[in-house]
């Protein structure tokens, strides 16, 4: 929906509140704006208004209708869509004179719906051969963007209809809180100087478009279900009344969350997602459900069921607990081959949608490596992520930190980095004379607070000579003196009985120099599962290795680096 013609008469949105808080009640207060004495009144009305209510279709039920939950009303609208597909293929009846016909297939009367003014507003009830059939010719709108963006219906389906109400109506009114009244009344035609209007719509349609009329006086709504409210807003997109989507999506917020609520509006019809009045709504659906499945491995089943703007709104969170972005990767595969069986349709979605979402410079080079031969990837796309990541990986520190400030406000961040379990690490790997790799871990100072008393963080894998290897950072008391300190150890990956001898070294910037400064040296016969190091890196107390002024922290970061290189392989 357009919101380039906001209503006229519509408050500022500083008198409207922010939407927070535990004592704000949502909408628009009391104001000059409030011509709700005026609704359905002769005396303050310059035409009249003649709803058609017609037969919905066979079989067909409204979104909201008989529903008791935001379940139901998501079900009734899948299936809504799937009969309209169908009914599409049908040739349209043409009348020769064709009334206002707004049918819209994804509003009802909504469950719940109760209209507080029936006994203050007097409406004149016709019946369906009473008055002229049409009193605006349709063709005043032909071409006209507002009936291609899908909110008036070009023709007049066969519908019995049931039954014609009438009301006073103001066009000022209708045409400053509403772009759509705006050009029905203004179209320059001799049409839009008659006095009669004609508007068709389907019998689910009622009760949210005579809501919504009522607020277009009052700025209030009788509906307060998640379901009606649901309905009003659709009904509000169509007619372009964005002053009643910000407030049906305002109360909406103030609603408890659920799952399947938050899939619901982000599932909303394009017109509305796109609209800007919606904008809080997705985006605090897009919070629960980042903040809902944070850390995925907790609910692997439900994740891998989400849909696609689910696992959209969940991806796209830098607060994601996962492993590493390996894992990210990995998940993102299985869930595009359970709901894509097509390679051409996977491609598709990898490419504009989920792929994007995969923050390829923080994956391993190990990991990388098979992006580039996995078929679910189209191999341009592949190689151009690849590339980029490996890019990434080649720069400085400072210039990476700058990358990622650069994207702390875009949409697809993939230099940001991720709450991963284990830290990534950059590996230089040489195979003559001797295998041999160079690894650094670098650990933000806030990382290192977390640490104390006896806390751990591990790094990512790094391989050498086909075996995996990780370092882990461990806050622990020196056996000597009783006192906390940093240790840094070195770990070889569980896998068979493989024997591996290592010389390793432990370095680390330091203070003024700033360059790398060796700490501690070593070799170990490593087996699957075992791990060696220094409890005590830096000989120096906790408190001391911490302090704002000590040597290590240099930009708040501690920079590690370590050295391993096989000596020989031992005879079994």
């Amino acid at each position: 929906m357009r919101e380039a013609n906001g209503d006229l008469f519509e408050p500022p949105a500083s008198a409207m509140g922010s939407g927070s808080g535990s004592g704000f009640s949502p909408g628009p207060p009391k104001s000059d704006s409030d011509f709700g004495f005026a609704f359905n009144d002769s005396n303050f009305s310059d035409r009249i208004l003649r709803i058609e209510i017609v037969r919905d279709l066979p079989d067909f039920k409204s979104d909201g209708e008989g529903c008791t939950s935001i379940a139901d009303w998501a079900r009734n609208r899948k299936r809504r869509r799937e009969e309209i597909r169908k009914d599409n293929v049908l040739e349209p009846v043409q009348f020769e004179e064709q009334i206002l016909s707004c049918n819209m297939p994804d509003t009802d009367d909504g469950a719940g719906y109760e209209n507080q003014d029936e006994e203050a507003v007097a409406m004149i009830e016709e019946s369906p051969s009473d008055g002229v059939m049409s009193s605006q010719r349709l063709e005043t709108f032909a071409g006209d963007e507002t009936a291609q963006s899908g909110g008036i219906s070009l023709t007049m389906e066969c519908s019995a209809v049931l039954r014609v109400k009438s009301l006073h109506i103001s066009s000022p009114i209708l045409a400053a809180k509403s772009p759509f009244f705006y050009k029905l009344f203004s179209n320059g035609m001799r049409e839009s100087e008659q006095r009669h209007v004609t508007l068709t719509i389907n019998a689910s349609e009622e009760a949210a478009f005579m809501d919504l009329l009522n607020y277009m006086y009052s700025n209030t709504l009788s509906a307060s279900t998640p379901t009606a409210l649901l309905d009003v807003l659709v009904t509000a997109d169509k007619f372009e009344v964005a002053s009643c989507m910000r407030y049906c999506s305002r109360l909406l917020r103030n609603l408890p969350m659920t799952c399947e609520s938050a899939l619901l509006y982000l599932d909303l019809p394009s017109s509305v997602l796109m609209a800007e009045a919606v904008q809080p709504l997705t985006d605090a659906a897009k919070q629960f459900l980042a903040a809902r499945y944070k850390d995925i491995t907790k609910f692997p089943d439900e994740v891998l069921n989400l849909p696609l703007a689910g696992v959209e709104a969940v991806l796209a969170s830098d607060d994601l607990q996962v492993a590493s972005e390996d894992a990210v990767y990995d998940f993102v595969l299985k869930w595009a081959r359970s709901h894509y069986s097509k390679q051409e349709e996977r491609r598709g979605v990898l490419a504009s949608k989920l792929g994007r979402l995969i923050r390829f410079p923080y994956m391993t080079c190990r990991k990388l490596r098979k992006v580039l031969s996995c078929n679910d990837f189209d191999p341009e796309l592949a190689s151009k992520v690849v590339l980029e990541a490996l890019f990434f990986k080649a720069e400085a520190p400072y210039r990476q930190r700058s990358l990622a400030a650069e994207e702390a406000n875009g949409i697809h961040r993939r230099f940001v980095e991720r709450s991963y379990k284990y830290r990534p690490v950059k590996v230089v790997e040489f195979e003559l004379p001797r295998q041999q790799c160079i690894v650094y871990l670098d650990l933000k100072r806030e990382e290192c607070t977390h640490l104390f008393p006896s806390g751990r963080v591990y790094s990512q894998a790094f391989h050498l000579g086909g075996q995996g290897f990780f370092l882990s950072a461990h806050c622990n008391m020196d056996q000597q003196s009783s006192f906390h300190c940093f240790g840094l150890f070195l770990g070889m990956q569980e896998k068979g009985s493989v024997a591996f001898a290592v010389d390793y070294e432990f370095a680390a910037r330091s203070k003024p120099s700033e360059e790398y400064v060796s700490k501690y040296k070593g070799n170990y016969t490593f087996t699957g599962g075992k791990a060696v190091g220094y409890r005590n890196l830096f000989g120096i107390p906790w408190t001391a290795f911490m302090s704002d002024d000590g040597p290590y922290f240099i930009d708040g970061i501690l920079h590690l680096r370590a050295e391993l290189t096989i000596r020989a392989t031992p005879s079994p």
